[in-house]
């Protein structure tokens, strides 16, 4: 009898402990409200957001932004922040298409032009935090700025259309029927976990953003992992920048509008401490997805463009609420 009794409290308590590990398990928590969120957005909008076409739109949006995000991720692990994302990427990709334009072929010169622009704005940035130890939010923030302002001046504003095959074959293409972009961003992605958690490098950028004076004590050189970091970011913003162009065909200076805001959403929601030193690459690509529906859900439902930025303001207060209180 007394068997029998503690089979369902047996039971309960391996419930429990099952419930225990996932909660605590932070990845396993956010693929859950994935999960609810898909299905809550398939319910509420009859359907239409599980279609085949509309989930390929969310899969390439979470592609060209978490490009963007994970090197976003490399930055914020060492308590720093890279805002100049979306200019980067905007100063990129109207900087390629001038290049481009009206060209044939592989434009391998312009791309690379392009790539190696993302890398000496990381270069700047990352000098002015690291060597001048200036703020890394007012560094980038200019940086976002005068990319914005020269962006407009290189175009005139207008939309820079007449770009090569090529290029639209990046941002559109398919390769064994995966879209390009998603298979650039599984690599990227791949990479990036590889480095940060299975390399001495990855290792001194999570010390790095723990605690840099112990980090420094210990060895590492910190100034050279700040700098660093801003030159992946610069370097990933600016290959965004190129898909971004090549999925829509053309350039123009609200292309790569809301970039900065969504990598650092999708980076904070994914886990990683805005005050450095915690999260990983898997949390992530979790969040950029999350953004991602997030996005298409309130164009579905057709709510008003204004709100979109509420609702992403309000995402990131979350998390980074959520952040502090763990913290403590």
């Amino acid at each position: 009898m007394s068997e029998t009794t503690n089979k369902p409290s047996s039971h309960r308590g391996t419930a429990k402990n099952v419930l225990k590990a996932i909660v605590r398990h932070e990845n396993a928590v956010l693929l859950l409200v994935l999960i609810g969120m898909i299905g809550g957005l398939a319910g509420f909008t009859g359907g239409t957001f599980v279609k085949p076409a509309n989930v390929v739109n969310v899969i390439l949006q979470s592609a060209e932004r978490g490009i963007a995000a994970v090197g976003q991720t490399f930055v914020i692990l060492t308590a720093g922040i890279d805002v100049s994302v979306g200019g980067v990427a905007l100063m990129a990709l109207i900087l390629g298409a001038l290049l481009m334009k009206g060209t044939a072929g592989i434009p391998v010169g312009p791309m690379a032009v392009v790539l190696l622009f993302g890398v000496g704005v990381g270069c700047f940035s990352g000098s002015l935090v690291s060597r001048l130890g200036i703020p890394a939010l007012i560094v980038t923030l200019g940086v976002w700025e005068a990319s914005h302002g020269a962006a407009f001046l290189m175009s005139g504003g207008e939309t820079i259309w007449d770009l090569p095959e090529f290029i639209s074959y990046i941002g559109q293409g398919r390769i064994a029927g995966i879209p390009i972009p998603v298979i650039m961003f599984i690599v990227i992605a791949v990479v990036g976990y590889f480095v940060l958690q299975h390399t001495t490098y990855g290792r001194s950028i999570y010390a790095v953003g723990g605690n840099s004076v112990s980090a420094w004590l210990s060895g590492i050189r910190v100034k050279n992992i700040q700098f660093s970091v801003y030159v992946i970011s610069g370097f990933l913003a600016a290959l965004a920048g190129l898909i971004i162009m090549g999925r829509v065909g053309c350039a123009s200076t609200v292309t790569a509008g809301g970039l900065e805001l969504d990598s650092i959403a999708a980076t904070v929601v994914g886990g990683v401490s805005l005050m450095g030193g915690r999260g990983n690459i898997i949390g992530v690509v979790i969040g950029t997805i999350i953004i991602s529906v997030i996005r298409n859900g309130m164009n579905i439902v057709g709510l008003h463009p204004a709100y979109h930025s509420i609702v992403k303001g309000m995402v990131i207060i979350i998390a980074v609420v959520i952040d502090y209180l763990r913290r403590r």
